[in-house]
C-alpha cells in the first residue's frame, strides 16, 4: 500500500505551502495510468493525518482519463483499455499524452 507513503508526501508538501495556515482541502489530480487507487488514498490521508494540524483536511481527487495521440496521424484517442493502438489508422506509434499526472493542484486554506 504506497498510498500511505504517497500521503505523507503530500503532508510534507502541504505543511510547506500552508506555511501554518489551517488547510481544508487538498484538491489532486491523478491519471488513470498512475498505480494510485484515490479511495485508498483517502483513506490513508485519515491515517497519516490524524493528531495533527491536518486531520480535518480533505483530499479531493480529479481523476484524469488517460489519452494517447497517434504520431502518424495525429489522431487523439481516450483510452478505454490497455492497448495503446490509434483507433483512427491502427497506428502502433503513439505518445502518451495524458493519464500519467500526479499534482497537488490547489490547496483550500481556512479563513482567517
Amino acid at each position: 500500500m504506497h498510498e500511505l507513503s504517497i500521503c505523507r508526501s503530500i503532508v510534507d508538501v502541504v505543511d510547506r505551502h500552508a506555511a501554518g495556515r489551517g488547510v481544508e482541502v487538498i484538491n489532486l489530480q491523478v491519471g488513470e495510468l498512475r498505480q494510485i487507487v484515490p479511495d485508498t488514498l483517502v483513506y490513508c490521508w485519515t491515517l497519516v493525518t490524524a493528531d495533527t494540524a491536518l486531520a480535518s483536511s480533505q483530499l479531493r481527487v480529479d481523476r484524469v482519463t488517460a489519452a494517447i495521440r497517434c504520431k502518424a496521424c495525429g489522431h487523439g484517442t481516450a483510452l478505454t483499455g490497455p492497448i495503446l493502438v490509434c483507433e483512427a489508422c491502427d497506428g502502433r506509434d503513439v505518445e502518451i499524452v495524458a493519464g500519467e499526472e500526479f499534482l497537488i493542484t490547489s490547496l483550500e486554506l481556512v479563513e482567517a
